[in-house]
């Protein structure tokens, strides 16, 4: 029985992150048959709870790495000091996580965009893939988006040597592919779709949660990542209620505002339902028209209520890959280089993004009535982009067999 080890991997509170762990085990298991999936978590009781039968598809949660100078290390790296900006990871590895990287076949690099900027310079990430290299561990970097990482100059040799010890790089869109072959001048990259598009769907009942609406129901994702890249003089809530009103009023849409990054259940301090439900106390009077989605489901139910949508516009990439792989009509408001790979490989342009430093009610509608205008085109091509895409995540989990002989 082959063992991998999920590096990247930390919380399924954001539904993302579950979502790629989901669909990769399934990958593993189609390829391999029966597989043990060590899968990384600083919370193991919470996300059992969020994946009860985990251990019946070959995983077992174990205990992450993040140690407690991570935090103060990454903001020391953000400072224009070369030297550190070129240091890399100065920690030793713990002798448990030793444990666990020499038990595995394997290690797959997941996380969706967690070798790039967007959180800063990713040194305590790429930690846990060096260590496990230096052990003689095939270590594959499992559909990612990647960089740039030009706005940090002196890192961008180091991470291009680290990427280029890797077995395999698989990018999840061409942007990145096409930036880590002709920027990077990397050899060991492949394509394949981002992993989660192989998610499945788990039934819920819709009734408690379910807006009115004659034209059927819009899905809508927002959360506090649009505040950090929006222009400074506009307030997003006023521009999304403006947005909502227009579409309840004139296109007749009822609206299920959907969390996505949120801890299960209770605890949902800082995540998508809490910055959305200002927004939702602002349409009250409108009513049942609008309805939030509880933050109580898991990835796989949440993709369930979205592939329910007549349309769906969404900042977290992951609801957006939901709402794609569902064939769900789908406007993408972007802050990072992932929404518009993927946008470009399904449609050959950027016609369904947002930019979110240009997120606007105006924009929006006009997002909107491009989805109404082209919806049976755009279910159909998407129908058949879906296909090609799964078909592209095998071929990738093949390659994977390679690595291993």
């Amino acid at each position: 029985m082959k063992r991998f080890y999920l590096s990247g991997q930390r919380t399924f509170r954001n539904r993302g992150c579950e979502a790629i762990v989901r669909s990769t085990v399934n990958l593993l298991k189609d390829q391999f048959g029966d597989v043990e999936v060590l899968v990384p978590s600083v919370n193991i009781e919470r996300d059992s709870a969020q994946w009860p039968d985990a251990a019946d598809c070959g995983v077992r949660l174990v205990r992450a790495y993040l140690p407690p100078p991570t935090r103060y290390w990454v903001q020391l790296q953000s400072l224009p000091l070369p030297l550190i900006k070129r240091a890399g990871w100065p920690f030793p590895m713990p002798r448990w996580l030793r444990r666990q990287l020499e038990s595995v076949d394997a290690v797959l690099a997941v996380g969706g965009d967690n070798y790039s900027l967007d959180y800063r310079i990713p040194t305590p990430i790429m930690s846990v893939d060096g260590w496990a290299m230096d052990m003689g561990k095939p270590v594959m970097l499992w559909g990612a988006s990647v960089g740039p990482f030009e706005r940090e100059p002196e890192f961008v040799g180091p991470v291009t040597r680290h990427l280029a010890r890797m077995h395999f790089v698989a990018a999840g869109e061409s942007m990145s592919h096409d930036y880590l072959i002709h920027k990077l001048g990397l050899r060991n990259v492949i394509r394949m779709a981002e992993p989660s598009f192989m998610l499945g769907k788990q039934p819920v009942d819709l009734k408690p949660f379910w807006p009115s609406g004659e034209g059927h129901v819009l899905g809508l994702n927002v959360s506090r990542m649009v505040e950090r890249h929006k222009r400074r003089d506009k307030n997003v809530h006023a521009e999304l209620e403006a947005f909502i009103r227009h579409a309840v009023k004139k296109h007749g849409l009822g609206v299920l505002l959907i969390p996505h990054a949120d801890p299960l259940r209770d605890d949902a301090h800082g995540g998508d339902a809490e910055y959305m439900e200002p927004l939702l106390a602002q349409l009250a009077d409108l009513g049942d028209a609008v309805k939030m989605m509880p933050n109580s489901f898991n990835a796989a139910q949440t993709k369930y209520v979205i592939s329910y949508l007549r349309f769906f516009i969404g900042a977290r990439a992951h609801p957006v890959i939901a709402a794609l792989s569902s064939g769900v009509p789908t406007v993408s408001i972007a802050y990072s280089v992932k929404a518009c790979g993927i946008n470009r490989d399904l449609f050959g342009n950027q016609e369904t993004v947002v930019q979110a430093r240009n997120l606007s009610a105006t924009r929006l509608k006009e997002s909107l009535e491009r989805l109404v205008q082209r919806e049976d085109a755009l279910r159909n091509l998407l129908e058949q982009r879906t296909v090609e895409w799964q078909l592209a995540a095998r071929a990738a989990t093949a390659r994977i067999s390679d690595c291993l002989c």
